[in-house]
């Protein structure tokens, strides 16, 4: 497991379009057991985040593959909180920010856990 700590903040929305298109849903319910609450936690990491990309890079990853006109997603399961079960999302946008991963759960993050912007939070991925 990999332990990554960062900062909780907000997005653009664009998560929570992405979690609930058909194709994207579908994929991510069979291939990581869930289906998702429509939106992601993003974490500003404190690690160095080419350090983690690279690292991630080079692990195997769960593809969710797109539709015509979308980008690919790499994902890896993940334990939120110490004993949550969601995934990191790495979209493969051109100029997507490295120092930010966006978590995704059946349920919303920041009303179970009371997150807000600013908290900081410990995911643990497995790789």
């Amino acid at each position: 497991m990999l332990r990554v700590k960062g900062k909780v903040c907000s997005g653009r929305g664009e998560g929570a379009k992405f979690t609930q298109l058909p194709w994207a849903k579908k994929q991510i319910a069979k291939k990581l057991g869930f289906i998702p609450y429509p939106g992601t936690l993003n974490i500003k990491t404190t690690r160095d985040a080419h350090e983690l990309k690279k690292l991630l890079k080079k692990e195997k990853t769960i593809e969710i593959l797109p539709a015509k006109g979308f980008f690919r997603g790499k994902c890896f399961k993940a334990i939120l909180m110490g004993n949550l079960k969601c995934a990191i999302i790495v979209p493969e946008i051109p100029n997507y920010t490295e120092d930010t991963i966006e978590v995704i759960a059946q349920v919303n993050l920041r009303e179970k856990f009371k997150i807000k912007d600013g908290d900081v939070i410990e995911v643990k991925i497995a790789i």
